[in-house]
């Protein structure tokens, strides 16, 4: 799937003032780039993301996925975009705390439906497997760690195959080389599946494995490369 914005502003309200997090954005990313949004924080990289996941809505311009602009799609065609097209991998884990591995991974199968009980347990192990996690899988999330939450957050944001996939910050909370192995797992999906990565970063050594980097400054696009 196709990303596209068109003079794209976020702004937000603090106190008596505002924040423009984002300045007038125009940004293309064509179906199965690998790209990577980089810039110090505040620069708006998590602002991005969230508009182009349809988690928020622009203060003006346009935001269109596969040439659908999402201003005109109902609540309900949203959700649907959502679940069937896009992977979130999000800073905070967002995981439920009370579940196993398995079941974090398994919870958006579920809700997207129509898989059977075994096919939905193949992709989970598959997936567990494949971010090294297999022998964790019955433990619940409050048990892990920061590093292995963040593990379990890939796997649920890849086992819906989804055509877009969207990664906050995705290797902070990993050490460099399970960060090496997650980015890795990522590119191997985007060769095979032509699956759409967007994920923002710091660090210059993720940074460096993008095929295409997009540079914030201010709210602005700084350069890309």
């Amino acid at each position: 799937m196709s990303v596209c914005l068109q003079n794209v502003t976020k702004t937000y309200p603090l106190g008596d003032s505002e924040v423009h997090a984002l300045k007038g954005i125009d940004l293309t990313i064509e179906a199965g780039e690998f790209v990577t949004v980089a810039g110090p924080s505040g620069c708006g990289k998590t602002t991005l993301l969230n508009l182009i996941g349809c988690m928020d809505v622009p203060s003006s311009g346009l935001v269109k996925i596969d040439d659908r602009d999402i201003s005109s799609l109902s609540d309900r065609e949203l959700t649907r975009l959502r679940r069937e097209n896009l992977g979130f991998i999000f800073q905070s884990f967002n995981l439920i705390p009370v579940l196993s591995c398995e079941q974090n991974v398994e919870f958006p199968l579920l809700l997207k439906g129509k898989l059977s009980a075994k096919e939905r347990m193949r992709r989970v192990h598959e997936l567990l497997e494949k971010v090294g996690l297999n022998e964790q899988s019955k433990q619940r999330a409050n048990a892990l760690s920061g590093g292995q939450r963040q593990r379990v957050a890939v796997a649920r944001a890849l086992v819906t195959h989804p055509r877009i996939v969207l990664a906050d910050e995705p290797t902070a909370n990993l050490d460099s080389e399970n960060g090496q192995k997650i980015i890795s797992l990522m590119r191997d999906i985007n060769e095979n599946g032509k699956t759409t990565f967007i994920f923002s970063s710091h660090d210059p050594s993720i940074i460096a494995l993008a095929r295409r980097v997009i540079r914030l400054k201010d709210g602005l696009i700084a350069s890309q490369t």
